[in-house]
């Protein structure tokens, strides 16, 4: 293991330690050098990881060619409070994300037609426009007291591309306010924005890929490998929320939450839906679907996720309508302006890549879709695994596994003074596939980021560590591969109805694993069990 991660810090593209920490559980796949890695032993300290509060920066650009037909104010409000919603819902609470409007236009030298933007930018021209957006930026605003920066362009302005924006990932950093910025987050989104974009570009600073299939030519469909069911596969799912896996890389997961199954054998477990966490009540039975709701069909689950979603998008429009006066009055969202006479850098970026469907990367490029190969990968959380004990929750299995945590008796607190369950259950299910690749098992039903699932169930996907953003390192597993679901509201309905469901059990294609899902709990937990060999 020594010898292997000594090769792993050596080849690394990133100046610092690559290992943050120790390796965890037996089915925490090891980092690799592929680009945002889905490994999850160690974490790449090149990124900022969400455990803690972040400050996040919002410079709004307007150009010489164009008279903005907005306001910084109404722009941010197109992206907060929505986007830091999203984070603490899919965290659990456990991370704040904290924008910081800038309160005025902040004018580029140039015409914006000037920067030839484009989805797949010319590095020297985005070189220039990060460069002249600094220095223009850096009289107003302290970028030493950020962690996260988004240049939001004038989306009226005539050389402003929509489908441009992405996380730009720098070689050679910019530097400002004696910090060196290694990642910008480079916003041309119309007004009103698509929605949640801006949570799948910060998803990318925290080392999360791009799960979606770009065509070579262009054509087809994007979303064949996950469907509606992450964030980084697209921002227009139905349920949107981060894996469990994803969670785990991000550390918003205990090691108790997390359920090593090794074989072979039969291990039971309970697991909780992934959008119940510890102050919201249980997913599916909150929502109405209760167990009998289950076997109500596809109709009956589309009808309550279009409802569901009708809710939502009532509840988005008044928080939209109200978030312009909540920015002024400084609800959660700084607009202060930093004053000060500190000269940016001006070192060329040298280069930058994709990342909101950024695809490959330019020659010479690294970005969101092609930054910092050398590392990337998640800690977890997951703690020493314990012989002989039964995965996360798991009551008698037929026999012993390797668990992520020892369960505790019923009634018994956690370590930490909480109690198991009511949100801080087990929620992800781990079988190893080989050295590089796993097998993975989550509940996903409707509650905190899914509100609107079309179908509701436990969902299996393959992860690799060796596969880079963009090349399908996670794909899910339809186990209902003839039908589909939600044509109307889904981004790829063949995987809408991808979930195993209650009752019903299914054998993982080219693995000798197996799932049931047996039955549900009085709080909205899923029995499941799983054999393998």
């Amino acid at each position: 293991m020594f010898t292997s991660m000594t090769a792993l810090a050596a080849t690394s593209l990133v100046p610092g330690p690559a290992l943050a920490e120790p390796h965890s559980a037996p089915c925490a796949l090891e980092r690799t050098d592929a680009h945002h890695s889905e490994g999850v032993d160690t974490w790449n300290s090149a990124y900022v990881r969400p455990t803690h509060p972040l400050d996040a920066v919002m410079v709004f650009l307007s150009f010489p060619d164009a008279r903005p037909l907005t306001t910084p104010a109404e722009l941010a409000a197109d992206h907060f409070p929505a986007t830091s919603d999203f984070f603490e819902r899919a965290s659990y609470g456990r991370f704040t994300l904290r924008a910081h409007p800038q309160p005025r236009w902040i004018r580029m030298p140039h015409p914006s037609t000037s920067y030839a933007i484009q989805r797949d930018w010319d590095a020297e021209d985005r070189a220039a426009y990060l460069r002249d957006a600094l220095a223009a930026a850096d009289e107003q605003v302290d970028f030493s007291r950020y962690d996260i920066v988004y240049f939001v362009a004038d989306p009226d302005a005539p050389g402003v591309d929509s489908d441009a924006t992405k996380v730009v990932n720098l070689d050679t950093p910019l530097h400002a306010d004696g910090k060196d910025i290694r990642r910008v987050v480079t916003v041309f989104e119309k007004h009103p924005p698509d929605r949640l974009v801006l949570a799948h570009e910060t998803g990318h600073v925290f080392d999360l890929p791009d799960l979606y299939h770009r065509p070579s030519d262009g054509k087809g469909d994007w979303d064949t490998y996950v469907g509606d069911w992450d964030l980084m596969g697209s921002q227009f799912g139905l349920a949107p929320d981060l894996f469990a896996w994803h969670k785990w890389k991000l550390g918003w997961l205990d090691p108790h939450q997390v359920a090593c199954v090794q074989g072979p054998g039969s291990t039971r477990l309970t697991l909780e839906p992934l959008g119940q966490g510890p102050d919201t009540p249980g997913a599916g039975v909150a929502a109405g679907a209760g167990a009998g709701a289950l076997g109500a069909g596809a109709g009956a689950a589309a009808a309550a996720g279009a409802a569901a979603r009708g809710a939502a998008a009532a509840g988005s429009a008044a928080r939209g309508a109200a978030a312009a006066g909540a920015l002024a009055a400084g609800s959660g969202i700084s607009m202060a302006a930093a004053s000060k006479g500190v000269r940016a850098g001006t070192s060329d970026p040298g280069a930058s890549g994709p990342g909101s469907g950024s695809g490959a990367p330019l020659p010479g490029v690294s970005g969101s879709g092609a930054s910092d190969p050398g590392a990337s990968g998640p800690g977890g959380g997951s703690g020493a695994a314990l012989p002989g004990a039964s995965g996360s929750g798991a009551s008698g299995p037929d026999t012993p596994g390797y668990g992520a945590f020892a369960a505790p008796s019923p009634g018994v607190g956690l370590p930490d003074g909480r109690d198991f369950g009511a949100g801080r259950g087990t929620k992800l299910a781990v079988v190893p596939t080989g050295p590089d690749s796993a097998l993975a098992f989550e509940v996903r039903a409707p509650g905190g980021n899914d509100g609107a699932t079309c179908a509701q169930g436990v969902l299996v996907y393959r992860v690799r560590s060796g596969a880079a953003s963009g090349g399908g390192p996670i794909e899910v597993v339809d186990a209902h591969p003839h039908t589909e679901s939600c044509w109307e509201e889904s981004v790829y309905p063949p995987l809408a109805d991808a979930p195993v469901g209650l009752g019903e059990s299914f054998t993982v294609p080219g693995e000798n694993v197996r799932v049931e899902v047996e039955g549900r709990t009085p709080s909205g937990a899923w029995t499941v069990r799983i054999t393998t060999g």
